[in-house]
């Protein structure tokens, strides 16, 4: 009597044959990156940890050689402190409100225009769209005299709120950027032109178009331009540096320079004032962080 074996049979005998239990490879239950990734992003924490650290300790201790790691006692006054010794709320609604402003014309001016130079043909679009990108490639130091003194021009004979030593000086310059400008451009080019053509069908005009279909199908990139342009706007320090004196027109990063006199610096006092600083940025930066990998990777799909 003959016995046939079943093909799963025979099968699942050359795999034993070919992998013997005994040389199984060992797999580990995390990618090898992680091996490289954990260190750098202790490397990245330990700065935000001695800042929280050092917000929390007595004056004495701050400056205390060799550091100290964890203070005898957390001293939590220390933020009220930071909040009385400045007028900090102050400073906090005018960074809330040049951040705002900036934010909006940004989403909105961009927007315009990355969809014209993603969408309307029309004579040196090439060129124009070119010269706008070769900006990215001047640093503002270069350019910070001939707007300084542009902001003072419109100052002195256009509208005097936005001139020198004001605040709408802060916003001046920021209203709209080359980046958001070819940001929004790169990904508008990837929404499927059909969608648009079937609007223009029904007699949608260009900016129906625009705030109707391509905008809500854009809100990944949106999204992420917003955090970005509010990151750089509540933590922009030179700008202001260069066109505010007056304390009343001040931002949360000029009026950090308070807790810092000519011989000494009240570090627990500075550190508490950054830590109440960086909380609206680090909600900004969770509530967007899900649409950064898929906004930056559908801006590379077309050129």
């Amino acid at each position: 009597m003959t016995t046939t074996r079943l093909p799963e049979t025979e099968t699942l005998a050359q795999q034993a044959q070919q992998h013997p239990p005994g040389r199984r490879k060992m797999r580990i239950p995390f990618s090898p990156w992680h091996l490289v990734l954990i260190p750098l992003t202790f490397l990245l924490v330990v700065p935000l940890l001695w800042m929280l650290v050092t917000s929390l300790e007595s004056e004495g201790e701050a400056n205390r050689f060799p550091p100290v790691l964890l203070p005898e006692r957390p001293r939590f006054e220390n933020y009220v402190d930071a909040w009385n010794a400045a007028p900090f709320g102050h400073f906090f609604l005018n960074s809330l409100l040049v951040t705002s402003v900036v934010l909006v014309s940004n989403l909105i001016v961009c927007s315009l225009a990355g969809y014209a130079f993603a969408r309307i043909r029309f004579l040196g679009r090439g060129a124009l769209f070119a010269t706008l990108m070769a900006t990215l490639m001047v640093p503002f130091q270069v350019t910070m005299i001939p707007v300084f003194l542009i902001v003072k021009w419109f100052g002195d004979n256009v509208w005097a709120g936005l001139g020198i030593d004001h605040i709408g000086a802060l916003m001046l310059p920021n209203l709209a950027t080359a980046f958001g400008i070819f940001f929004l451009r790169q990904f508008f080019q990837t929404v499927p032109v059909e969608l648009e053509e079937a609007a223009r069908v029904d007699g949608t005009s260009r900016l129906g178009v625009l705030f109707k279909i391509v905008l809500p199908l854009s809100l990944p990139a949106l999204s992420t331009l917003a955090a970005l342009t509010v990151l750089t706007s509540w933590n922009d320090f030179l700008w202001p540096l260069i066109v505010i004196t007056s304390q009343d027109q001040m931002t949360i990063p000029l009026g950090l320079s308070y807790f810092q006199g000519a011989h000494r610096v009240k570090w627990p006092l500075l550190m508490a004032a950054n830590v109440m600083s960086l909380l609206p940025m680090l909600l900004v930066f969770v509530g967007a962080q899900r649409y950064f990998v898929q906004s930056v990777a559908s801006t590379g799909l077309k050129g």
